[in-house]
């Protein structure tokens, strides 16, 4: 027997199974999973009121609700491709992300109407506009006039489609890469990709319908890192957080019990150090999972102390849905709790369904030793389709059969990935490669260090030497001269930051990473030839 592999199955299970159990908490608001299913149909029946074709582009402009997690089954039960977009993107950004996608559908928060309203006469395709919130103020023209509740209350609750009739290889998603050094590309993610990164990943993490997840990170950020699916497989809460707010993150865990975390290492900083928090019960908390960017082993033990529990480092990209790694420690290891820690805060290693290799510069294996660099290649069930309408990219980026993720790592003998850096982010000093993580976290070991970002500056003797910008925690006082002392020693010569700067905040992008990027314009805007 074959029965096609689909994210539908998930939403289908949770109902027949969980369907009395809560299943959304979004603020004063809940449904159960029986509830959240209808309102899932009657979505799809909305969009196809629309006459989307199958494999129309169905876009969302919208904040963490309940809404935008409807989208995530709606869409897809539509036969549409589901289109989340970063909400940080810039104005230019989102016009090219609609009409490259060739979105016919926006659905959007009235906070993003006068940006819409902005680059709406460039859209080529989008033909409907439904506005998520319920306020009773007036919508423009161009918009759908009846509110999102209105529209989905006029529609049946009953839906043709069955998942025995959906083709696994069809496109589900389409996530769009956050145009750091480029414009944004639209990564294809199929029905079957989603379906088994979401029976694959929950492998390690382990979560059953006791658990509760607060949505800390954005659902239109890598698929929600997956967990729009398997949570709901599982049988667990949703608990939504329109935006991250450490106070409110510390409100919801205490009122909702919640047991399952996932961070970028910009949110659990913010956490540790938010005033008060020990004002709140996290006792429920169970697991912590760090991504999106470098953890250190002192943001892993601390979060630890903080909050009782588990917490590890994860690995994963957009293209790749995009969990590949976990830094869970193996019971063959012997393990201290510094040796743990350090281990815990790598990138790790994979989850079932995922294999690796590192390749050099003439894409000869590398080994497995923990000293060898080279560029991490995947292979696997989540590894994307490939890039919308760019198949020389796409070729480029699977060559050989690999996924090439283009960060830098090494792996060691017991099969753990520790990322190096992305390939952009080497910093090349007089021909040595220097790593800005691993820069990083020697600054981030310092006790009044509160969050850095090491960058490369223009050098008139070795063409570009690495410049450590850092936030110190409140009423610090650390020097630069005492930051710098405190990198010799555990760096080599090469490797030192040569200067320091301090700032009061470094700046994020939506899903909080630092923006090294723009940063690095600041010191290179002026030089005629950019190392990077």
């Amino acid at each position: 027997m074959k029965v096609p592999l689909t994210p539908i199955r998930f939403l289908h299970r949770a109902e027949k199974q969980f369907g009395r159990k809560l299943g959304v908490v979004d603020g004063d608001r809940q449904w159960t999973y029986a509830e959240y299913a209808s309102r899932c149909r009657r979505l799809a029946n909305l969009i196809r009121s629309f006459g989307l074709e199958p494999g129309g582009r169905v876009a969302y402009l919208a904040y963490n609700t309940h809404q935008l997690l409807e989208a995530y089954y709606g869409v897809i039960l539509a036969e549409g491709v589901f289109l989340p977009l970063n909400i940080r993107l810039s104005r230019d950004d989102i016009r090219f992300v609609l009409n490259d996608s060739q979105a016919e559908c926006l659905f959007l928060h009235r906070a993003f109407l006068p940006l819409i309203e902005e680059i709406r006469s460039g859209l080529t395709r989008v033909r409907h506009f439904v506005v998520l919130d319920d306020a009773e103020e007036e919508v423009p023209a161009w918009a759908e006039p009846d509110s999102y509740e209105t529209l989905l209350d006029a529609q049946p609750d009953t839906l043709e489609l069955d998942f025995m009739e959906v083709d696994e290889d069809s496109l589900a998603e389409m996530f769009y890469t956050s145009g750091t050094t480029s414009r944004p590309k639209g990564v294809m993610l199929t029905h079957r990709n989603l379906y088994l990164h979401a029976v694959e990943a929950p492998l390690l993490l382990t979560c059953s319908d006791a658990d509760v997840q607060l949505h800390t990170i954005p659902l239109f950020h890598v698929n929600g890192w997956g967990t729009p699916q398997f949570l709901t497989a599982m049988g667990g809460t949703h608990v939504m957080l329109p935006k991250f707010d450490p106070e409110e993150v510390f409100q919801q865990i205490e009122r909702h019990r919640v047991s399952l975390l996932a961070l970028v290492p910009t949110m659990a900083t913010a956490l540790l150090h938010h005033p008060g928090r020990e004002r709140f019960d996290v006792s429920s908390v169970r697991q912590i999972t760090i991504g999106g960017a470098a953890s250190s082993p002192r943001q892993i033990r601390e979060m630890e102390e903080a909050f009782g529990c588990r917490c590890i480092a994860g690995y994963g990209l957009t293209e790749t849905c995009p969990v590949l790694t976990l830094g869970l420690p193996k019971s063959v290891l012997a393990l201290d709790g510094d040796s743990r820690h350090r281990l815990q805060a790598m990138a790790g290693y994979p989850i079932p369904g995922v294999e690796i290799k590192l390749v050099g510069g003439r894409e000869e294996e590398l080994p497995w030793d923990g000293s060898a660099e080279g560029e991490l290649a995947v292979r696997g069930d989540m590894v994307m389709e490939g890039y919308w309408n760019r198949p020389e990219e796409t070729a480029k980026a699977m060559a050989g059969g690999w996924f090439h993720t283009g960060d830098l790592a090494t792996i060691d003998p017991d099969g753990y990935v520790q990322i190096v850096d992305r390939s952009k982010d080497i910093i090349i000093s007089g021909g040595e490669n220097i790593s800005s993580i691993e820069l990083e976290n020697v600054l981030l070991a310092h006790p009044e260090v509160l969050e850095c970002a090491v960058i490369p500056v223009p050098d008139d003797t070795w063409g570009e030497v690495p410049k450590a910008l850092v936030v110190r925690k409140a009423g610090a006082t650390a020097s630069a001269d005492e930051l710098l002392e405190h990198c010799r020693g555990r760096l080599a010569g090469f490797k030192m930051p040569k200067s320091v700067v301090f700032y009061e905040e470094l700046p994020k992008g939506g899903t909080g990473k630092i923006l090294k990027r723009q940063l690095r314009e600041r010191y290179w805007e002026a030089e005629e030839k950019r190392v990077h």
